[in-house]
């Protein structure tokens, strides 16, 4: 199962540990007990969420590979309780790709955690040749300290944060309701809250009653109401 995520970049579930039976499961060991009947599971987990037992959750557990561009992934490693190995820039060498927006941003006025669209056509124009000339020259340069001998480790020093990059993330369910929290929010910055979108189908797909509950009881941000969309392949 894999999302295509802004220009190049996609979340791919690699494997999952357990289901929303798992959860039940989970629960029940307290009173030697396990699964009875959908309902009555359904009732459990929904209680689960509401009152705020979690722990149960821990026991579901996703590995995604996931290609993003290096700033974002600064962000990403910052939802600490989560395992993750990413692609080392010293045993590889970088291909000549990276994130370049659609659109330019400026800061909201109004909020400041939130960036708005940039109206003006030729400022806008003008401030993306910037950002794709300096990523071109940056590439080009790296490219040459590697044919003059350079370190891999060295010469990646100067290619700028909006180079792709790839990682495998592992993380349990009760951890990723506190991502899609922080992530699946208009506050985010927008390419995280595209990866947090893609991450949110993954789960409503493959635990669709707690990922229900979670809406229901425990969300706080406000991107994921109404639904997710994401083009799978």
């Amino acid at each position: 199962m894999v999302i295509k995520v802004l220009d190049k970049g996609f979340v791919e579930l690699v494997e999952i540990l357990g289901d929303d039976n798992s959860v039940v499961q989970a629960a029940r060991t307290s009173y030697g007990r396990g699964l009875t009947n959908p309902e009555r599971d359904r009732k459990l987990i929904n209680y689960l969420m509401e009152h705020g037992h979690h722990s149960p959750f821990e026991h579901v557990i996703f590995k995604f590979h996931i290609k993003l561009p290096i700033f974002v992934m600064r962000q990403l490693v910052r939802h600490r309780i989560a395992s993750i190995n990413e692609r080392s820039g010293r045993y590889t060498q970088f291909e000549e790709e990276w994130f370049l927006p659609d659109e330019i941003r400026v800061p909201d006025p109004e909020d400041r955690q939130k960036s708005i669209p940039f109206d003006d056509k030729e400022l806008n124009r003008k401030a993306l040749e910037i950002m794709r000339e300096s990523m071109e020259n940056s590439f080009k340069a790296y490219e040459e300290l590697i044919s003059m001998g350079v370190a891999r480790e060295m010469a990646r020093i100067i290619l700028p944060i909006s180079m792709y990059t790839e990682a495998y993330w592992t993380i349990n369910l009760r951890s990723m309701m506190n991502f899609l929290n922080q992530r699946a929010d208009s506050h985010a910055q927008y390419e995280i809250q595209k990866y947090a979108l893609a991450i949110a189908g993954i789960l409503k797909e493959k635990c669709p009653i707690s990922y229900e509950a979670f809406l229901k009881y425990r969300y706080e941000g406000d991107l994921l109401v109404g639904g997710v969309e994401n083009e799978t392949v």
